[in-house]
């Protein structure tokens, strides 16, 4: 059956290559201006009555007229192309052009890496007891793109260019072995994050006090950039574009918020995030989180943490997620404990319980409800009563909520995740938008 696609001009490349990737060539595609985010119908409908930005043609009599062509055998083609192997080894050549390959093929994060010789990959792959050949996972810049397969040698070489250590390639394998990489093809520029847990942060000397997430500490740091250089190398993301489209792109991609929970400083009754996801205490786990940014925070105010905290979590606004992740110093996870917070659990609970919702936000995510207020359906038109700039009580972490008049009733969902990271020099806490994905065992790769 004969197609038209529809895309933004800014996305030719991306259309163009993703089509001949997967077979189809000869894709019959059509441009508008970009972008059509946040851009009012009017404005958009004169895209379409326009011409076509990249051929010049009359926008809708080029559609009409793909559609009209009858699919020849070659139009009808689709699958995978084959990927070509790339050589395991290369040339042997002056360090310095060697170097210079590297970053001219985008094999780097723009900075300098450590060569990843013959002698030098093997040392790393004394790290862990499977064989070099063996298929550790896929990856992919994002799900319009071919997944790639990689081996235990192939993230050794990533690992020795990051300037990571033989005893550091479990954790780094059990991050790649998720899948998820660390440069998402998004236009809104997102970053992740990796929490590590369990023995391994001391056995391989993660740094889990002072300065934890910050450029202190040569296996956090390295552990981190390894999964920037894998999702480059191995995941194929990384060329703007193409396969990564963050329109600012993010800082925090450099080492992706690579840190180890402070188990220690945990108040008793509060369990570690590995343990939260149904691993036992004695197992060494990586957790990796997707979001776009942090808020640091150090108050100072007669007003309790739990009300701070909640007071943030009302106004804290990121597009298209009800999702939010605390980093608590191990102080002001005591002292939530000791103002009667058993756990990570029961603290969460009570944030997605009284955390309510900005009226500007409320309405302009909820024009049903809006519609009813105007026709004097209550809460709604109570809650409208309240003006733009108050707050309606009406959470955003609670799943399958229904709302009241006087407040909502509803099981709590587990979209605010709890971490207790620093040195306890200060009763410090961050707040942002990323949320769990997925976690994966860092001893199963030893």
């Amino acid at each position: 059956m004969p197609t038209v696609s529809i895309v933004t001009r800014r996305f030719e490349e991306l259309a163009r290559t993703t089509s001949y990737k997967k077979g189809v060539p000869n894709l019959r595609v059509s441009f508008v201006p970009h972008p059509i985010t946040d851009r009012p119908a009017e404005l958009c409908d004169q895209y379409l009555k326009g011409n076509d930005p990249i051929s010049g043609q009359p926008l809708i009599r080029q559609i009409a007229d793909g559609l009209a062509q009858k699919v020849s055998a070659e139009d009808a083609k689709s699958g995978f192309l084959e990927r070509e192997p790339r050589p395991r080894l290369l040339q042997p050549g002056k360090p310095a052009d060697i170097e210079r390959m590297f970053h001219d093929n985008q094999w780097t994060d723009g900075l300098p890496i450590v060569m990843p010789t013959e002698e030098r990959v093997a040392a790393m792959l004394k790290g862990t007891s499977h064989k070099p050949d063996e298929v550790v996972g896929v990856m992919r810049p994002s799900p319009p793109h071919e997944a790639w397969e990689f081996t235990v040698e192939m993230v050794a070489v990533n690992a020795v260019m990051a300037g990571a250590r033989p005893e550091y390639l479990p954790t780094i394998l059990a991050i790649a072995s998720t899948g998820v990489t660390s440069l998402f093809s998004s236009t809104s520029s997102f970053a992740r994050m990796v929490v590590v847990n369990g023995p391994v942060r001391n056995e391989i000397g993660m740094n889990t006090g002072i300065g934890a997430l910050g450029p202190f500490n040569h296996a956090n740091s390295t552990i981190g950039r390894a999964w920037t250089l894998i999702s480059k190398n191995l995941g194929g993301s990384g060329k703007p574009g193409e396969t990564f489209l963050g329109s600012q792109g993010n800082a925090l991609t450099y080492n992706n918020l690579c840190f180890p929970e402070t188990e220690e400083g945990l108040p008793e009754g509060w369990q570690p995030l590995h343990v939260q996801k149904g691993f036992k205490p004695e197992e060494s786990v990586v957790s990796v989180f997707s979001g776009w940014s942090l808020n640091d925070i150090a108050w100072y105010s007669p007003l309790p943490q739990q009300e701070v905290i909640k007071n943030w979590l009302t106004h804290f606004f990121s597009f298209g997620t009800n999702r939010a992740t605390l980093l608590l110093d191990p102080v002001v996870s005591t002292d939530l404990k000791d103002k009667g917070f058993k756990s990570k659990e029961e603290f969460s609970a009570w944030l997605a319980e009284n955390s309510r919702t900005p009226g500007w936000l409320y309405w302009s995510t909820h024009t049903a409800e809006l519609e009813q207020a105007k026709a004097g359906v209550e809460p709604y038109a109570s809650y409208l009563k309240l003006g733009e700039s108050d707050e309606v009580p009406v959470s955003r972490f609670i799943r399958g909520a229904t709302a009241r008049a006087d407040g909502l009733v509803g099981v709590p969902s587990n979209t605010i995740e709890i971490v207790t990271v620093g040195g306890g020099t200060n009763t410090f806490w961050s707040g942002g938008d990323f949320s769990y994905v997925a976690s994966a065992s860092v001893d199963k790769w030893k």
